[in-house]
């Protein structure tokens, strides 16, 4: 029989439904999740997946079910990740390593197909979506890391990278301001190699968005910079395919393409309705769109033609092949390029590590400066980036405060055509949120270790993307100068308080304060080496003196909580009674960290006068130490001496150590001269010298 138009748009017909019908029926069995959205969506997924929207009887999404991590494959983000059961649907019929039995246990524990999208969980998922517009704030990072890889690794005759990222998103994408930063950058970058699919069916929890949604959404994407296709019909594949094949011709712009749809298509009664959007249908009427659709089969059967017609594997597997024998030829002709592309994309750092690491520490330690963290992290960053290609740093319009640019890093630029000068410094504007989903994207595409900085009181901001990379295990690095009531005069509004504390509660994030060259160092080096953990660098403003290692070293046979081999494990011996003259055992521990560290060092030898003998700890990362064995803790933190912490700020999270008594901030700061605000706070040497002989006295 010949594929006549309307036998094509039949089978396009059939394919979607098979999405539709699996999406009410998993919603169904799990008694909870999202099925209009994937009901609505569906046709669209059938134009950019399908191998028969295009005419071409192949996909215009380039990818292979059986190597979901294939360097070259398209990047799908769904940025609505409640429209889950779309993803998992087009995975399954496609031909990934999701088999039914998966579907059929959607959102129920160990499941493959949580409620909402997760990457490392599902094949083929490439990012964790659920809070609305960090999708394609992902999806922004991923095009950028495309381009940027493409600009670096291709040679004429041998093109490597050359791959679209495709978004989905929906009104709340819209809505959130993060859409704002990340569409604004995306057009400055000229990533015309992004394509975003925008269903628009003008629905929400609660309603018919128009009373409080009345952007000109296709106007306001045009402002940044991006080509915009349609309307178009959302129900019909074959136009989205057209406007699909449109968007892949653009040279400098990156494309939306708004197609109108229905929530919750083919339901008799809850189409176009907000009740289509967040619970099950209910049996009966899922039989009505059974019938309305013109589906007849049982709960999760599809009818072999339909898995036949969304197999993915030959197409993919055929299109990986090409490509594999393209990079074969590629590295003939450069080995080295092609060695590097491949340590690259698998998150490797580069043999010399280690070695760059122990010097640049050992660096820190010979020349022992006095400088502000924000200062001994940029020292660190000359080495590292120097030695590290794929470090991608940045900033939120904070370059010169934060020092997160280098000698080997100059800033990122496009010209006029959209074409690169191989920048490695991104100024990101005032978009701290944008900045840290967009470096999620960048590191879940693969070939960069992106970090970018801005005030710490401004993580806020970045909040949830911060979380969403330790939720995803992703090795992103967050740069955050002015940590406290150090950087003076600017105020409570700029002070951090609770900022360092609070960080500290994300499960996965490893948080350092350092408090010196050396310490610093070593942050940024477990930092990178981190494959698997985000990391905040909380860093002064201030200037902050040297703390000499070197009579810790000489102990360092004797205990291994000595020295700057002990730093790595997030806390350690900074100073014995002995190194002011004490020969006896240590009464007490004053723990402190970063800017503190030098004023619990003062203390101690003011109590040294008094015949008190203390222990100073440095603790650069109360993460990292806890993860160490209770021998070390215990080395580090002796079993009955009382301990005293020093952090200017919030002190709950110091009495989890069986603190004694912290010396903290548990208010807002104020605008005056650091030195001022010291003494106001307590924050001296003869206050924290007190604390300790008030605990003392009660012993």
């Amino acid at each position: 029989m010949a594929n006549t138009p309307a036998l094509s748009q039949a089978i396009d017909k059939e394919m979607a439904n098979a999405i539709r019908a699996l999406a009410m029926d998993a919603v169904q069995a799990a008694n909870s999740g999202h099925p209009g959205a994937p009901m609505g969506m569906a046709d669209m997924a059938v134009a950019l997946w399908g191998p028969s929207a295009d005419g071409t009887g192949h996909s215009h999404l380039k990818h292979n079910p059986a190597d979901p991590h294939w360097a070259d494959r398209d990047r799908f983000v769904l940025s609505n990740g409640h429209a889950s059961m779309l993803l998992y649907a087009l995975l399954h019929l496609s031909g990934y390593d999701l088999p039914l039995a998966e579907l059929k246990n959607f959102r129920q524990l160990h499941s493959k197909t949580p409620g909402h999208p997760e990457s490392g969980l599902t094949p083929g998922v490439e990012t964790t979506t659920g809070p609305l517009g960090q999708g394609i704030a992902n999806a922004v990072g991923m095009a950028l890391a495309e381009k940027l890889l493409a600009k670096e690794f291709n040679r004429d005759g041998h093109t490597i990278v050359n791959h679209h990222t495709y978004a989905f998103m929906g009104d709340g994408c819209m809505m959130e301001g993060i859409s704002h930063e990340v569409a604004a950058l995306a057009g400055a970058w000229k990533l015309n190699k992004l394509v975003a699919l925008y269903d628009d069916n003008g629905i929400s929890i609660d309603g018919q968005v128009a009373p409080w949604f009345i952007d000109n959404t296709a106007q306001r994407f045009a402002a940044y910079g991006w080509d915009v296709i349609g309307p178009v019909d959302g129900q019909d594949a074959k136009a989205v395919a057209k406007a699909l094949a449109q968007a892949k011709k653009s040279t400098d712009k990156p494309t939306l393409i708004v197609c109108k749809t229905a929530i919750g298509h083919g339901s008799p009664n809850r189409a176009n309705t907000a009740k289509a959007h967040g619970e099950p249908l209910g049996a009966e009427e899922i039989r009505l769109t059974r019938e309305s659709l013109g589906w007849a089969n049982e709960p999760f059967v599809i009818p072999q033609d339909v898995y036949d017609g969304w197999n993915a594997k030959p197409q993919g597997q055929a299109t990986q092949s090409q490509w594999d024998t393209r990079f074969a030829a590629y590295q003939a002709a450069y080995p080295e390029l092609a060695a590097e592309f491949i340590r690259r994309m698998k998150g490797e750092l580069p043999a010399n590590f280690a070695q760059v690491a122990v010097d640049a520490v050992i660096a820190a330690d010979t020349q022992a400066q006095t400088v502000a963290s924000r200062k001994a992290s940029q020292l660190a960053l000359e080495a590292f980036t120097a030695a590290c290609p794929e470090l991608l740093g940045g900033s939120a319009d904070l370059t010169g405060s934060n020092l997160t640019n280098t000698s080997s890093t100059p800033n990122l630029r496009f010209d006029a055509t959209g074409a690169g000068n191989g920048g490695r410094h991104i100024n990101y504007g005032v978009r701290e949120f944008g900045m840290a989903a967009i470096m999620n994207g960048v590191t879940l595409h693969g070939g960069f270790i992106p970090y970018g900085g801005t005030f710490l009181t401004f993580s806020d901001y970045s909040r949830n993307a911060i979380r969403m990379a330790a939720l995803m295990k992703q090795r992103v690095i967050h740069v955050f100068t002015h940590d406290s009531i150090g950087l003076g005069e600017d105020g409570p509004t700029h002070q951090s308080i609770e900022h360092a504390a609070s960080l500290r509660l994300i499960p996965g994030l490893d948080v350092w304060r350092p408090a010196d060259t050396a310490e610093t160092t070593v942050a940024w080096a477990v930092a990178l080496q981190n494959k698997t953990r985000p990391t905040a660098l909380l860093l002064s403003r201030q200037n902050i003196a040297y703390s000499a290692k070197g009579a810790s070293k000489a102990a360092a046979a004797k205990v291994d909580a000595y020295g700057l081999d002990a730093i790595n494990k997030g806390a350690y011996v900074l100073a014995e009674p002995a190194q002011v003259g004490l020969k006896k055992k240590a009464q007490a521990v004053i723990i402190a960290t970063g800017s503190e560290v030098p004023l619990a060092l003062a203390a101690q030898a003011q109590l040294a006068t008094k015949k008190i003998a203390v222990r100073v700890v440095s603790m650069p990362s109360t993460t990292t130490f806890d993860r160490q064995s209770a021998a070390y803790k215990a080395a580090v933190l002796p079993a009955g001496l009382p301990r005293i912490a020093v952090e200017m700020g919030v002190t709950d999270g110091w009495w989890k150590y069986g603190c004694a008594a912290v010396v903290g901030i548990d208010t807002y700061g104020e605008s005056a001269p650091a030195p001022v605000l010291f003494k106001h706070f307590g924050f001296t040497p003869e206050n924290v010298a007190a604390t300790v002989e008030k605990v003392l006295a009660k012993k």
